[in-house]
């Protein structure tokens, strides 16, 4: 007997919270993988669920645009993204390119160095707190380290700051998480609201900078040119945000469900602490895993199909990340973890021009916790259901009680 087709919504942040996309996914993968969601309304997006076509609609940017904003509707459903053609992720070549040569020199090799070494010290008093409280909150109490210490690292931020800056982001991307942001009925001004607060509190550090420049991120935005032309500040701002919200949420969400993929997996965990130089291996792995950033939207430019179905010009498509990294024809057993899968040509960073531009960066980050928390795994139980950001945009951990025993 055929099993019945699962509900499909692709919006459905409960379902994302409660895992049930991953079967979503598998059945649109077989039956249905070019899915075309429909609203209530009318309006529909298009979901590429198969590895090959999300690689295919990443790669090509004369059919699929960016400048439609990252996140369906870059503030709930709306048309236009207004950091369209200013912010690395809504931009498209030329500007892109422009864009990406200026704000590559914030990730120097140099600049990475830094950040490694302020990680070590937030990560290392964390760990510590950890292991002398006999416990404690892995997602709250040590896995925002990470984003914090590459914000103090890069943009010249306090720690305090940079906590504060955090909770701005994370309200910002689950803005549909009632733990989180108090809900209301007009979700998409409460968002603005958020991503005002975000901008309020970068505008402050513009002036500090204006005042007193460095060698931070915002400083080198500020003083930076495009054809001669210095960036206007509203420029400046969406990309101090695109930092932040790429920076904050993938390494720290990534750290908590590859915690949880080695608690749950012992057998991996035992090969892990076997052969520690697999670290680097396995964190590909949790990548893959988590697949934190569950999707990416593109905007079609022009007519095109993908897999039989005719995508017209304008049409919003979303490319799944997360369902491509399970995909059957690129992995060999998708829904085994395993850190020794190699090769993993996993797609959590994106590929292509748009690969995560910090994606070295989070890989050091996480590299840094997982060196210091192995030789305390085999100590480490969950003492409590960990509770999921109720998003269907990135795939996160807002609670996760960790006891040593």
């Amino acid at each position: 007997m055929t099993a019945p087709a699962p509900i499909v919504d692709l919006t459905d942040v409960e379902a994302f919270a409660a895992g049930a996309h991953r079967e979503m996914f598998r059945w649109l993968r077989a039956t249905d993988p070019v899915h075309a969601h429909v609203f209530p309304d009318g309006g529909r997006f298009w979901a590429l669920t198969r590895y090959r076509d999300v690689v295919a609609a990443y790669t090509d940017h004369r059919t699929f645009s960016s400048s439609g904003g990252a996140m369906l509707g870059g503030s709930f459903r709306s048309r236009e993204d207004t950091a369209a053609g200013r912010m690395l992720v809504a931009s498209d070549p030329p500007r892109h390119r422009l864009l990406r040569k200026v704000m590559h020199h914030a990730f120097s090799p140099e600049r990475i160095r830094l950040v490694q070494r302020q990680v070590e010290l937030l990560v290392d008093a964390a760990v510590d707190r950890l292991l002398a409280d006999g416990g404690g909150d892995f997602a709250t109490d040590v896995a925002p380290e990470l984003p914090a210490g590459a914000l103090m690292a890069m943009v010249g931020l306090s720690q305090d700051e940079a906590h504060e800056l955090i909770g701005m982001t994370r309200r910002m991307i689950g803005f549909r998480d009632p733990v989180l942001v108090e809900q209301t009925s007009d979700v998409r001004l409460q968002l603005a609201g958020i991503q005002a607060d975000i901008f309020d509190f970068f505008e402050e550090v513009i002036r500090l900078r204006r005042h007193r420049p460095g060698d931070d991120l915002v400083s080198l935005l500020l003083t930076a040119t495009i054809n001669g032309r210095p960036l206007p500040e509203e420029e400046v701002l969406y990309n101090c945000m695109n930092v932040a919200v790429g920076g904050n949420e993938t390494s720290s969400y990534t750290a908590c469900s590859g915690l949880l993929a080695l608690l749950d997996h012992p057998d991996q965990s035992s090969i892990l602490l076997r052969d520690p130089e697999l670290l680097d291996c396995a964190i590909g792995e949790m990548l893959r895993w988590s697949s934190t950033n569950a999707y990416v939207q593109r905007v079609a430019v022009r007519d095109t199909e993908i897999g039989g179905r005719h995508i017209r010009s304008g049409d919003s498509v979303t490319l799944w990340n997360v369902s491509a990294n399970f995909d059957e024809d690129q992995f060999d057993e998708p829904n085994v973890f395993r850190v020794t899968r190699t090769p993993n040509r996993h797609l959590t960073y994106g590929v292509g021009i748009h690969r995560c531009i910090g994606a070295t960066l989070a890989h050091v980050e996480l590299g840094t916790l997982f060196a210091r928390i192995l030789p305390h795994l085999p100590r480490m139980q969950q003492a409590g259901e960990a509770r999921r950001l109720r998003s269907n945009f990135i795939l996160g951990t807002t609670s996760m009680p960790i006891v040593m025993i």
